[in-house]
């Protein structure tokens, strides 16, 4: 009983309150640009951005059995296979744009602020705390 209990009321404080979860949807897109704009002042900061890189590498993976049927196993069989991996690397960018793209964040930020004042004081009217 207490293995379900547990992870039921964990489940359940994750949830957040209704009017969390309104407000939450109210200012989805505000959280976005919220994301952009911390990464675009990193990237000012430290004179450089990171790009996410996919590769690839060749790994030797067991793939089956050796031998026949009837006759008995020789063993595992290894085969070559491809993973894919990802690594960030540094990349150059152009302080004035990234500059100027933080400027226009911010502009879009406060617009979409305004824009969500009257969806945040409707869930505050709906869901009181």
């Amino acid at each position: 009983m207490k293995r379900i209990v547990l992870p039921a009321l964990l489940i359940l404080a994750a949830c957040g309150t209704p009017q969390e979860n309104c407000i939450s949807g109210a200012t989805r897109d505000m959280r976005v640009v919220d994301r952009l704009i911390a990464e675009t002042e990193g990237n000012i900061q430290r004179g450089y951005a990171y790009e996410t890189v996919t590769l690839s590498r060749t790994v030797w993976r067991q793939c089956g059995y050796r031998g026949k049927p009837g006759k008995p196993d020789m063993g595992p069989q290894m085969c070559l296979d491809d993973v894919d991996y990802t690594e960030q690397r540094p990349k150059a960018i152009d302080l004035n744009a990234e500059s100027a793209k933080l400027a226009s964040l911010k502009a879009k930020r406060a617009v979409q602020a305004k824009a969500a004042s009257p969806s945040i004081k409707a869930c505050k009217a709906q869901y009181p705390e």
